[in-house]
């Protein structure tokens, strides 16, 4: 008996002892509403092209009345890149202030991309919830467009680049010599500089076309690019954001120079209201991370900003290029949906306050 007793005794405190880890984990064997939420150890799971694709496409058919889907051009391996739209009179073209979203310019930045869907997700499952008013508020007042893969072809090879065949630094090679440009130094904005100032601005890591950083042979020589460039010249955007990762910062015109840009007061307030909400970093004014001569040339808000005048933000997501931990994704699309909305109730006002600063 004593025996008996003793590998009783044993059990219970296994068992004991079990459920205070499994409790310390937040897993519970007991199924209730109070229950504790299920922590999952699994990776994030992120889109797939094709996965985002379907989904887009369900997303547009079931909510026809307040969001549209459009490619606005093919990559060189023919994949779509696709543009929503989300406003309550979604088929119309109307004089409201419009929003750019863009992700993965640079295709193994996988969280710029799940930011912007998730987003597209977040406005139309609120649209009609009447605690979030502000939600119905930015589709009524303004057009929201969102292009969550710039570069689809590097986001399935899991590459910085787009896939397209270089011929050489300027394209004059008969022979293919290379594979990819990065699209976010192939915006037309001061190549110039490059081959004024080519040991400041790195003129060798961006003109090598085997290089991670290849700008290509000429500005918008790249289908992505162009579709973006064909955008912006036929919409009426007054602000956007790019996302990218890491770094957890925040940047905005100029890049490739301390000198201020003529809306520096209007960058800084949205700047920092974005700071508030992020917690990163806003490189402005006198601190800015590139020196006077020295940084990204190429870049999409810079051209944006000089070309249209748009107020075009880049934000660098997280600490990773790819995080794997599901809550860490989680927590980035949260926060940056909330960012999203507040530079749509913003845009509402982009254009006065504009106007009012260069009296």
């Amino acid at each position: 008996m004593k025996k008996i007793d003793e590998k009783k005794r044993i059990l219970v405190a296994v068992i004991i002892f079990s459920v205070l880890i499994l409790g310390s984990l937040g897993i519970s064997s007991v199924s209730s509403d109070d229950s504790p939420r299920m922590v999952s150890f699994e990776p994030y799971d992120y889109h797939t092209y094709q996965e985002m694709t379907e989904l887009l496409q369900n997303l547009a058919l079931n909510h026809s009345d307040i969001m549209s889907l459009s490619s606005i051009g093919r990559t060189y391996q023919g994949r779509d890149i696709w543009m929503v739209k989300l406003s309550d009179n979604v088929t119309q073209e109307e004089e409201e202030p419009g929003v750019l979203f863009m992700g993965a310019h640079h295709g193994n930045e996988k969280p710029s991309f799940e930011v912007c869907i998730y987003f597209i997700e977040y406005m139309i499952e609120n649209y009609g919830n009447s605690s979030l008013g502000e939600v119905r508020e930015v589709f009524d007042n303004t057009q929201i467009y969102v292009v969550p893969m710039v570069n689809p072809d590097g986001v399935e090879a899991e590459t910085r680049k787009n896939a397209a065949p270089n011929h050489g630094p300027f394209g004059k090679s008969k022979e293919i010599t290379s594979y990819g440009v990065n699209l976010n130094r192939n915006y037309d904005d001061l190549w110039f500089l490059y081959y004024i100032l080519p040991v400041q601005y790195g003129l060798f890591f961006t003109m090598e076309d085997s290089s991670f950083n290849y700008r290509g042979p000429r500005p918008f020589s790249e289908n992505e690019t162009q579709a973006i460039k064909e955008f912006a010249d036929s919409h009426n955007i007054s602000a956007s954001i790019s996302y990218h990762t890491y770094g957890e910062i925040i940047f905005f015109p100029w890049m490739h120079s301390t000198q201020p840009t003529r809306d520096e007061a209007l960058y800084l307030s949205i700047g920092e209201n974005i700071s508030e909400m992020n917690h990163y970093y806003l490189y402005a004014g006198e601190t800015h991370l590139i020196p006077r001569f020295g940084g990204t040339l190429g870049s999409s808000e810079n051209w944006l900003y000089r070309e249209h005048g748009i107020i075009a933000f880049l934000i660098e997501l997280g600490t990773q290029h790819v995080p794997t931990n599901s809550e860490t994704i989680q927590n980035l699309c949260q926060t940056h949906s909330r960012i999203n909305l507040y530079m749509c109730q913003r845009a509402l006002t982009i254009e006065s306050e504009k106007q009012r600063a260069h009296l």
